[in-house]
């Protein structure tokens, strides 16, 4: 329930001044295969970054943790989630929240191509890969 003294919002006046925001094409972001682009936040003046990925049937993410959350958007297709030791299944419209510093993974799980937006809650990417020692920041590799 929401009372007078728990608001469902801050206002705040609005600032005159618009800062340097430019658009980031997304021609720009594209890494890997060239359907999955990488926005990292800090170079964009942004506290946040994401991955917007688009698999074919089968492809998905290595099993990875992150040291803050990570939100799954599905925006077409189905994807079997891993996040600990629980599966689910989502499609296009769900949202899923993995904790920080649980490993998780997903796999498009259909027919057609499954694209997730996954919406790092850090203005660098960090991702500690099963297979690797030790984190990385904005890592190479174009799994999310």
């Amino acid at each position: 329930m929401i009372t007078s003294s728990t608001p469902a919002e801050i206002l705040l006046a609005p600032s005159e001044h618009a800062g340097t925001s430019e658009i980031v094409h997304g021609a720009d972001l594209v890494i890997g295969t060239g359907r999955t682009r990488r926005f990292v936040g800090i170079e964009h003046g942004a506290a946040v970054s994401y991955f917007l990925v688009d698999y074919e049937t089968g492809q998905g993410t290595g099993l990875h943790w992150h040291p803050y959350p990570e939100t799954w958007v599905v925006l077409e297709g189905e994807a079997t989630l891993t996040i600990g030791d629980r599966q689910l299944t989502a499609t296009a419209g769900d949202t899923a929240t993995v904790p920080t510093g649980a490993w998780h993974q997903f796999v498009n799980a259909g027919a057609e191509r499954l694209k997730v937006l996954c919406i790092h809650a850090s203005a660098v990417i960090i991702q500690t890969w099963a297979d690797e020692p030790a984190p990385t920041a904005s890592a190479e590799r174009i799994d999310a």
